[in-house]
This record gives C-alpha cells, sequence and structure tokens, in this order.
C-alpha cells in the first residue's frame, strides 16, 4: 500500500542529490514524497575546524531531533557523519547501494597524487586523511578547508590549494567525477568508516515507513557498514577519530572487515590494522543483515584485534592532541 514519506535533509548541494535520489526510488514503488529541509550545526558553522564543534554528530543531531518530534518520517544520512551510539526511539532500517567508499585527489592542473611537487598545499579537515597524506608525502602542507564541495573546488580553482582529498562518492554523486584525477585505494590509502553509503533513519516504531524503505536496501552494504560501525563503537571512536575501516563482501561470499587506526607522534606515523572475515550461511548465501548480530560481532572482533595491538593509547593521544590544538 502507498505510503506518504516525509524525508528529512540537509540542505547541502550534495545532501540533497542523496535525498532526492530516495524520494525518486520511494516515488517509483508508488509513495507521496516530501522533502524538508533542515539546518544542521555542521552547516551553520563554517568557520571553525569540524573537530571544533564537537566530538561527532554535527551533521545528525537536527535531523534526528526532528525524526523524534515527528516532523519528518525518514533522515537521509551520509553514514560517515554518523555517532555510533545508538539513539532511543530510532532505527537505522536501510542502507542503499553503496557508492565508491574510497577518497579521491583533485589535483589544479591533473597532476596524479605521487606526482605533486615538493611543498605542495594539499586540503582536507579530516584526521584520518592528514596522517595517511604525512605517510604517503611527508614533503607536503597539508591545510584545513570547509565548505561544500562546491566551495572547496573553487578554492582549489583559486590557488588557496594544489590538491584536494575529497570522498569520491560525493564527487560522483554530483556530477563531477571528471574533477577526480586519481582514486586513493587500499593498501595506500584507507576510507573512512561509513564512507560512501547512506544510512536511512526513522522511528523504531513506525512499521509503515520501515516497510516503504526496505525495498531500497543492499544487503551487502548494509552488512560491511554494521561491521565498520559495531568495530568503530568497539573502540570508543567517534566519527572525527583516525581510523580507518571497509567492509565489503568478496565474490566467494565472505563479509571482509579490515580496519586501521593511526597515530601521528610528531615524529613518524604509525599505525595497527587487523582483518577478519566471516564466511557466508550456505542457506543465506552473503545476505548476514538477517543473521543476528554476525556482521557487528565481526566488527568487534576486529576491534579487540586493534585494541590488543596498541589502538587505545594510540586514540587517546591523538584526541588529546587534537583537544589542546587551537582552533
Amino acid at each position: 500500500m502507498a505510503h506518504t514519506v516525509r524525508i528529512g535533509t540537509r540542505g547541502s548541494g550534495l545532501a540533497r542529490v542523496q535525498a532526492d535520489w530516495v524520494a525518486a526510488e520511494l516515488r517509483a514503488l508508488g509513495h507521496d514524497v516530501r522533502l524538508e529541509t533542515i539546518s544542521t550545526r555542521g552547516d551553520l558553522r563554517r568557520d571553525v575546524p569540524i573537530a571544533a564543534l564537537g566530538r561527532d554528530g554535527v551533521f545528525v543531531r537536527e535531523l534526528e531531533r526532528a525524526l523524534l518530534d515527528g516532523h519528518v518520517d525518514v533522515a537521509v544520512h551520509s553514514l560517515k557523519d554518523m555517532p555510533t551510539a545508538a539513539v532511543s526511539g530510532l532505527d537505522i532500517v536501510c542502507v542503499p547501494p553503496r557508492a565508491s567508499p574510497f577518497d579521491a585527489a583533485v589535483c589544479r592542473v591533473g597532476e596524479f597524487f605521487e606526482a605533486l611537487p615538493p611543498g605542495s598545499v594539499v586540503g582536507t579537515s579530516s584526521i584520518r586523511r592528514v596522517v595517511q597524506i604525512k605517510a604517503l608525502r611527508p614533503d607536503l602542507e597539508v591545510r584545513p578547508v570547509r565548505g561544500n564541495v562546491d566551495t572547496r573546488l573553487r578554492k582549489l580553482d583559486e590557488g588557496e590549494f594544489d590538491c584536494l582529498v575529497l570522498a569520491a562518492a560525493g564527487l560522483t554523486r554530483l556530477g563531477l567525477a571528471d574533477r577526480i584525477s586519481e582514486l586513493l585505494e587500499p593498501p595506500a590509502f584507507w576510507p573512512a568508516v561509513g564512507q560512501g553509503a547512506l544510512g536511512l533513519q526513522t522511528r523504531s516504531d513506525d512499521r509503515a515507513t520501515r516497510e516503504a524503505l526496505l525495498p531500497l536496501d543492499d544487503a551487502a552494504a548494509h552488512s560491511g557498514v554494521v561491521a565498520e560501525r559495531a568495530c568503530l563503537a568497539q573502540l570508543s571512536a567517534g566519527c572525527l577519530a583516525p581510523v580507518a575501516g571497509w567492509g565489503r563482501v568478496t565474490p566467494a561470499g565472505d563479509l571482509v572487515l579490515t580496519a586501521r587506526v593511526f597515530e601521528d607522534d610528531l615524529h613518524s606515523i604509525v599505525h595497527v590494522a587487523a582483518e577478519a572475515r566471516l564466511p557466508p550461511n550456505p542457506e543465506d548465501t552473503a545476505d548476514f543483515t538477517h543473521r543476528g548480530e554476525s556482521p557487528a560481532a565481526l566488527g568487534r572482533d576486529v576491534a579487540a584485534a586493534l585494541l590488543a595491538a596498541g589502538a587505545g593509547p594510540m586514540l587517546e593521544r591523538m584526541r588529546q592532541r587534537a583537544e589542546s590544538s587551537p582552533h
């Protein structure tokens, strides 16, 4: 039966593109859809680094409040921006097919990342990206950059930066894939937890909206991000921490999670890494999302291995360093 769905979204160009895609999919299924634009703290405060606005959740809290207040029925989130702590009364019920989880280098004159001259200025505000850039190219200068994708690209084109590191998924969704100079992929460069994936969040008791969204769910993508987010949660690390995670279903049907924790100890870049896999259930093929807590358990196992390798103190030192740095 058709269902009227009120979709809450941020007002940025990328957020609207993502929400419009969800709206189009729901309309194709016969549902009436209305979009509601909601400003978040991260959208309103572009004059300071993201980390200065709080540990995480700066792009999602107002959307979640609108859900709980009944103002909207579903919130469309970029999962890499979502805290891992559960919100009472809300569930992520759907993860649509995932775009590229990888980062991309956008160079001003089309060079590959490795070909940038020493001293070139690279723009990013992600600690995870900063540490990996320094590990690959300690001869580059990394500076923070805020603003939506168009704003960042304009700063690049005007010569403020020689290169930007952005999520490939966002550029592709905005029709800007031609700006990508190079994908930064594992094993050289590891993505953020949830990057490239959307999370559709509803009220726990809203069965009608949940049923409307379920046809949009992708089992492999859902399983991968559940594992990634469970690992991040077990590490007690926020979505701004220098943690990378990539969960994916292999052609053999295994769910594999690789995660890394980075630290810039002021003298060198260090990291710890762990990987584990979950074989498929022969009766269930690669659909891990309805098999209890298997993907989440995989994430916790990988986190335990990272903690055993020393990830806890590394994350604490990086947190203290971030808090003590001027904003």
